[in-house]
C-alpha cells in the first residue's frame, strides 16, 4: 500500500511532498518525491483518556457539579453504570469506538470502572473494531491484572499506595488523577510516582517542580474541565516542563472527537500548531507505550489521510497549522489501521 502527498514526517511532523509505504501493517518507507495527490498524511490520533463507559448517558447530568457527576461511587455516571444491561453499556461503547476509529484514532487510554466484569466489557465492545484500546482497570488488583494497568480515581478517594506497588511490579501502565477540583490531592498522587497524570487544572510551583524533576507526562481534557466548571489546565506551563498528551475523558459529557479537543487546546493555550499536534499523537502514543504516533519507517501503520482539497483545507498556507485548528472529521478521506 502507498499513501501520497503532504507527509507529516517523524517525531517533530516536518512536512514534507512524498509517499508512505505500508507493508505487512508496518511503515516500511517514507520517500521525498514529486507527487501530485492533494492528501495531507498524519500519524492517527491516540486518544490519551477516556470513560467510555459513559457511552449510555450522553448529554445526562446538566447543571451538575463535578462530584454529582462523576465521583464514586455514587455520582451520576456510577448510579447509571450500575443500572445498565451488559447489552446497553457494550452496545453504546462499541459505537463510540467506531466513531473514533472512523475519525482518526487509533487508540486510547481507558480507564475502565467495574472491576474485571469492566473489563471484559470493554474488550466486547473492540472486537473486530481496529482501534486499540489500551485499557486501565479500576477498583481492584485482579481487574489490574486482567488489564493493562491500573486507572486510579484520585488520591482523596483512597490511598492506592498497594495498588501502586502491585502495578509495578507486574511491570503494568498506572495512571491517576489529580488536580482536577483543587490542587489538594496532586502531592499524594505524585508521591505514588505514577506513569502519568490526568488533569492538572490547579498545579502550583512546587507541583511544576516535581513534574520537571521526575519527568512524570501529564493527560489534559480541557473540554472536559470547561464543562465540569473546574477551570481550564495551564497547557502551556505544563509543556514546557514535561510530556503532555490530549484525552477527551468523559464519554457523557464530551464527544471523543480528537479534532475538537485539539483545536480547543491549541487556541485555548496557544501553543505551536506541531506542539499540539504531538500531543494527539506522538505524546499519548509514548505514554501508552504503542509503536504508532509517529509516521516514520518501523513504526505501526497507523495513519489518518485527509483531503487537502476539500473546501475546509484548500488554499491552507501552513499545512501543520491546518491540521491542528480547522481539520475535522468531514475533511477524513481515508483511516489506515
Amino acid at each position: 500500500m502507498i499513501v501520497e502527498g503532504t507527509v507529516l514526517r517523524g517525531p517533530e511532523l516536518d512536512p514534507i511532498r512524498g509517499r508512505v509505504v505500508v507493508e505487512d501493517g508496518a511503515i516500511a518507507a517514507v520517500e521525498e518525491a514529486d507527487v501530485y495527490s492533494d492528501d495531507i498524511v498524519v500519524p492517527a490520533f491516540v486518544n490519551a483518556h477516556t470513560h467510555l463507559g459513559d457511552s449510555i448517558a450522553k448529554e445526562a447530568g446538566a447543571g451538575l457539579s463535578l462530584d454529582e457527576l462523576v465521583a464514586p461511587p455514587d455520582g451520576l455516571k456510577h448510579r447509571l453504570l450500575r443500572q445498565a444491561s451488559r447489552e446497553e453499556t457494550v452496545a453504546a461503547m462499541r459505537r463510540t469506538l467506531r466513531l473514533m476509529g472512523e475519525t482518526g484514532t487509533a487508540a486510547c487510554i481507558e480507564f475502565r470502572e467495574g472491576g474485571v466484569e469492566g473489563v471484559e466489557y470493554m474488550r466486547e465492545a473492540v472486537a473486530d473494531l481496529p482501534i486499540e484500546p489500551v485499557i486501565l482497570g479500576r477498583e481492584t488488583e485482579a481487574a489490574m491484572h486482567a488489564s493493562a494497568g491500573f486507572g486510579a480515581s484520585g488520591a482523596r478517594d483512597g490511598d492506592f499506595g498497594r495498588l501502586r506497588n502491585a502495578t509495578r511490579d507486574a511491570g503494568k501502565l498506572f495512571g491517576i488523577h489529580a488536580g482536577e477540583r483543587d490542587p489538594h490531592d496532586i502531592n499524594p498522587a505524585l508521591d505514588l510516582d505514577p506513569d502519568f497524570l490526568v488533569h492538572m487544572v490547579h498545579p502550583e510551583p512546587l507541583h511544576y517542580e516535581r513534574l520537571a524533576d521526575h519527568d512524570i507526562p501529564v493527560v489534559v481534557c480541557p473540554r472536559s474541565n470547561l464543562v465540569t466548571g473546574v477551570g481550564v489546565p495551564p497547557i502551556r506551563e505544563l509543556a514546557e516542563r514535561t510530556t503532555v498528551a490530549l484525552g477527551t475523558d468523559n464519554a457523557m459529557l464530551n464527544s471523543p472527537s480528537m479534532f475538537r479537543e485539539m483545536e480547543f487546546a491549541a487556541k485555548l493555550a496557544d501553543v505551536p500548531a506541531s506542539e499540539a499536534l504531538k500531543m494527539a499523537t506522538v505524546n499519548g502514543a509514548e505514554i501508552a507505550g504503542l509503536n504508532c504516533g509517529v509516521v516514520e519507517p518501523g513504526r505501526d501503520a497507523r495513519l489518518l489521510v485527509l483531503d487537502g482539497d476539500s473546501d475546509n483545507l484548500a488554499g491552507a498556507r501552513d499545512v501543520v497549522r491546518a491540521v491542528v485548528r480547522r481539520a475535522g472529521a468531514a475533511d477524513v478521506k481515508n483511516v489506515v489501521l
